[in-house]
């Protein structure tokens, strides 16, 4: 017989301050803040709103660890293995969410609202493989993903500024270097860089031209690199979003 899906537990402030200031201290000795963010956004996106299916409820954590788009994800998770082990209250689902909301706020990135009281999957509640972006197609995948998601066009390029943070490692994705100058610090360096078309050194894949490529999206992508304070209103609203999806307290 499957296990049951672990239930709901809401979290205390304290208890989430406790854990938080865990996380920190994980930062502080080993700077994996942008991996985190990729697998919060990972267990997240695979979101479908038009049958509930997917969404933040750590099912990466089984058979969707195998699928191409979350290479090297395993890593993630053993780093928070400890925490979760000294916080057995928090869900995976919510410890992953919460992982990234303080990374990103560590990196010097904005402050981003957390809820607790997500879920953990059961291995039977795993998607089929390609519900992820895939980084070599344009625009139109891009929304094909991000609308099955519940997202719009200002949504996926608040988003995919997240990509300020971390590089991307040539055995896991294919592609290899960083975004920005500073791997580790949360800035809108990566819009400069799509506007520039590259700088030496600085990754840009293909589904990051077409954020300026697209006509629609281009206007998000200008607003953004002008202006820091108006990214990061937009991204927390965007990342709130798509750190509940599926999951309704």
């Amino acid at each position: 017989m499957a296990a049951a899906a672990t239930a709901a537990t809401v979290l205390t402030d304290a208890q989430i301050a406790a854990i938080k200031a865990d996380l920190v201290e994980l930062y502080k000795k080993t700077p994996c803040m942008p991996i985190m963010v990729r697998l919060a956004w990972h267990d997240a996106g695979t979101f479908n709103v038009k049958d509930g299916t997917g969404g933040t409820n750590a099912s990466i954590r089984f058979s969707e660890m195998a699928h191409a788009a979350n290479s090297g994800l395993n890593i993630a998770i053993g780093l928070l293995e400890p925490i979760k082990a000294k916080h057995p209250e928090i869900s995976n689902a919510d410890l992953y969410q919460l992982a990234s909301v303080v990374g990103i706020e560590f990196a010097g990135g904005p402050v981003i609202p957390f809820r607790s009281g997500r879920k953990d999957a059961t291995a039977e509640e795993c998607v089929e493989d390609g519900r992820l972006p895939d980084a070599t197609k344009a625009a139109d995948h891009l929304r094909d993903v991000f609308y099955r998601m519940g997202m719009n066009d200002q949504e996926i390029v608040a988003l995919s500024g997240a990509h300020c943070l971390g590089a991307a490692h040539k055995d896991r994705s294919g592609f290899d270097g960083p975004w920005t100058e500073d791997k580790l610090k949360w800035g809108n360096d990566y819009f400069a860089n799509i506007i520039a078309g590259g700088k030496e050194g600085l990754l840009l894949l293909p589904s990051d031209k077409a954020l300026f490529e697209d006509e629609k999206m281009r206007p998000f992508v200008e607003k953004y690199a002008a202006d820091l304070e108006a990214f990061n209103t937009d991204y927390v609203a965007a990342h709130t979003k798509l750190s509940e999806l599926g999951f309704s307290a």
